[in-house]
């Protein structure tokens, strides 16, 4: 017989930090008991992509004054900070300053221990991936992959982001050494340093990447190659600047790329930059998406996303300035280009591809890195239960095939565009719905909100 389910009021599947923000969210929000469960198949919580590196070189691409996982608390990752004599900085130097992105998983897990030991709820942790989903007449019905059970009357899904598979023929074919993936930072840190590496996308995960190779002393040639040759660029000191972003949700794609055209030419005017343009309209960036007509959107993504990526993902200016200095001393080449295939030779893998100008572009190298990034696509996942929802009905692609569909309290829809008022979703799984859901500032907004309205209802 298989064993008989565990009970639970309220199951979170996920433990990276979206996953933890909602239990922190809920133990701290609970006035009663309250039964929890945070299911994460890794031993670690809060290791999600982003902060599971131990590497001190891995910066915050935020400074850490913005970086509260408490919408109520606006200090509280600084005060985290402080606390634990992190830094030796007064307060405001350290609101201002780039952390290493290894005190953030940290942060997150001594606020969760923190809200469990006072709150009238209980949290049980269990460590297994969910495989599959069965709706019940009061709950669902969670099976984990190590045998055991779960009923909870809501589960909210915030499984986090999928990494994104090399995009050339003959990739699956590369084995290590030859082949490393970015987000394995000890195993970027392994190459030898005289080797030529080849970093494909060219995105923050190669920024890391990059990094930690001049950190180690690197001195082989470091390849870049992407699509369009863009690379992140920097956070600048702005002051406050006199623009109302308000007027664009009324315009078109086309016209909103005019008006920001413009609107960067006048800051420039004033002697300021365009980062304080970006820095107006950041707070409205899911409504920007969202009064997007579809076709606007597919534009935006065919055609704008790169862009509005490198502008809007910025990183500290002290990173920038140290990949510039490899640049200019020709180590760190950024080549514009469309890979092909990659096959091993010997010792050596051989790249093919073919630049902007129509040109062949072949290169010979003992290391390939994949920085393609987060697969924004849900059935490209490779997540049984994301493929079990989907395939079943239970849940559907979000717009444009990107994430998982909701409505607005981040109810899933299923593929008859029926909400599940038990069955949520938060994080990178609604990116198609609002586009701006990875950072911190909507995942704790989320995560606060769905407690609320989770709690209602018990």
């Amino acid at each position: 017989m298989p064993p008989v389910p565990q009970t639970h009021d309220i199951a979170v599947i996920g433990g990276g930090a979206s996953g933890v923000m909602v239990a922190l969210q809920l133990l701290r929000q609970a006035r009663g008991p309250l039964r929890i469960v945070l299911i994460e198949p890794h031993a670690t919580l809060a290791d999600g992509v982003a902060y599971a590196t131990r590497r001190p070189e891995h910066l915050l691409n935020v400074p850490a004054g913005k970086m509260s996982a408490l919408p109520e608390v606006p200090g509280d990752f600084v005060d985290y900070l402080r606390t634990t004599r992190a830094f030796d900085l007064p307060d405001d130097v350290l609101a201002a300053r780039y952390v290493s992105r290894l005190h953030y998983g940290a942060y997150l897990r001594e606020r969760l221990a923190q809200a469990k030991s006072a709150s009238p709820a209980t949290l049980d942790i269990l460590h297994a991936p969910v495989e599959s989903l069965s709706p019940q007449p009061e709950s669902h019905l969670l099976q984990l992959r190590d045998g055991t059970r779960v009923v909870a009357a809501h589960v909210a899904l915030a499984v986090g982001n999928a990494l994104r598979p090399l995009p050339l023929r003959g990739a699956t074919a590369l084995a290590a050494p030859h082949r490393v993936e970015a987000w394995d930072t000890e195993a970027v840190a392994a190459i030898p340093a005289e080797a030529a590496v080849a970093i494909v996308g060219s995105g923050l995960s190669m920024v890391d990447a990059v990094i930690t190779l001049a950190t180690q002393g690197h001195r082989g040639a470091i390849h870049v190659i992407s699509r369009h040759g863009l690379m992140p660029l920097p956070h600048a000191a702005a002051a406050p600047f006199d623009f109302d972003p308000a007027p664009l949700l009324s315009l078109s794609l086309r016209a909103r790329m005019r008006a920001l055209r413009s609107e960067v030419a006048r800051a420039a005017a004033q002697g300021q930059p365009w980062q304080a343009v970006m820095e107006r309209i950041r707070p409205l960036g899911q409504s920007l998406w969202r009064s997007l007509s579809w076709r606007d959107q597919q534009r935006f993504l065919r055609h704008v996303v790169r862009y509005w990526d490198v502008h809007r993902h910025r990183i500290d200016a002290r990173v920038h300035a140290q990949l510039q200095s490899l640049r200019d001393n020709g180590q760190l080449r950024p080549h514009r280009a469309r890979l092909d295939a990659a096959w091993t030779a010997g010792a050596c893998v051989r790249i093919e591809g073919r630049g902007h100008d129509g040109a062949v572009l072949q290169l010979e190298v003992q290391r390939v890195i994949n920085a393609t990034g987060v697969e924004m696509r849900v059935q490209a996942m490779r997540n049984p239960l994301l493929q079990q929802l989907v395939g079943e009905g239970l849940a559907a692609p979000g717009p444009h095939g990107i994430g998982l569909d909701s409505d607005d309290e981040g109810r899933i829809l299923d593929a008859h565009g029926h909400a599940d008022g038990r069955l949520h979703v938060l994080g990178s799984l609604r990116i198609g719905t609002l586009w701006e859901s990875l950072a911190v500032p909507e995942l704790r907004a989320q995560a606060a909100a769905l407690a609320t309205a989770l709690l209602a209802t018990n």
